[in-house]
């Protein structure tokens, strides 16, 4: 692996249109610009090479329209990693750029800091890091029970050791309402990045039984040997699942600007 310096980043955001909470998500207006378009923007701020994948002409067609780079990618893709591993390969035979990492970036994530995207950038320092994501500690009396927000557990040398959408670890003896008061949880966030080899590795592996059983993907490369470093960042995400949850990031926008 290359000094951290020397190193290739490249940011994929992968978009679809298709969405049974939210249809054409990707499209939808924050503030007087279509949602894919503050990811881009925000990305650019940590990335000087980001491109849009997507299986839309749609989607494409409103990246090129805002200047943005966007590329097509097939609509059988599962997950994001998926579309990142064919949309990588298409930008650097576009481009003619050897890439070496990339970051997955949620499209869903209009107010994504670049500050968080330059601490997953810093995971690769450590040149035995082939994956990297980020993770924040929990306030004391938070829920850490939401099924829709993923807990990891990690190691002294700050890898994964499992990803749950239940809170873990289990503590004996203490009434699950004192159990984030007497323990730090980390709750997971949804943003990657992965040495292309690495990339290309994982997305040929089968699906797992820890992926099916928690419905996370990251657990499929844990379960088949592979570590994921882990960064703790502070800030939490602003995902956007549904249209009520556009209508709170739009306050959020007012409040921010």
């Amino acid at each position: 692996m290359k000094n951290r310096s020397e190193l290739k980043f490249a940011g994929i955001i992968p978009a679809r249109y298709a969405s049974s909470r939210f249809p054409g998500k990707p499209l939808a207006m924050i503030s007087g610009k279509p949602m894919i378009q503050r990811v881009y923007e925000q990305s650019m701020k940590s990335i000087d090479l980001v491109f849009v994948a997507t299986d839309d002409k749609r989607i494409f067609d409103a990246v090129k329209n805002f200047g943005g780079n966007a590329v097509m990618t097939s609509t059988e893709h599962q997950s994001g990693t998926d579309r990142c591993a064919e949309a990588v390969g298409k930008i650097s035979g576009k481009i003619g750029i050897k890439i070496d990492v990339v970051l997955n970036i949620q499209g869903d994530e209009p107010f994504i800091r670049p500050e968080q995207i330059d601490l997953l950038k810093s995971c690769f320092s450590d040149k035995n890091v082939e994956i990297a994501t980020l993770v924040r500690k929990t306030a004391r009396g938070e829920n850490i029970f939401d099924p829709n927000q993923p807990k990891v557990v990690i190691d002294s040398l700050e890898n994964a050791i499992y990803f749950s959408r239940a809170a873990i670890p289990f503590i004996r003896n203490i009434g699950e309402s004192l159990w984030s008061e007497n323990y730090t949880y980390f709750k997971h966030l949804g943003l990657y990045a992965y040495t292309v080899p690495a990339l290309k590795k994982i997305t040929k592996l089968a699906v797992s039984y820890l992926e099916k059983a928690e419905a996370l993907e990251q657990n499929r490369w844990i379960e088949n040997g592979f570590k994921i470093r882990t960064a703790v960042t502070e800030g939490e995400s602003i995902g956007i699942d549904t249209p009520a949850d556009l209508e709170r990031a739009l306050l959020y926008f007012k409040n921010i600007k």
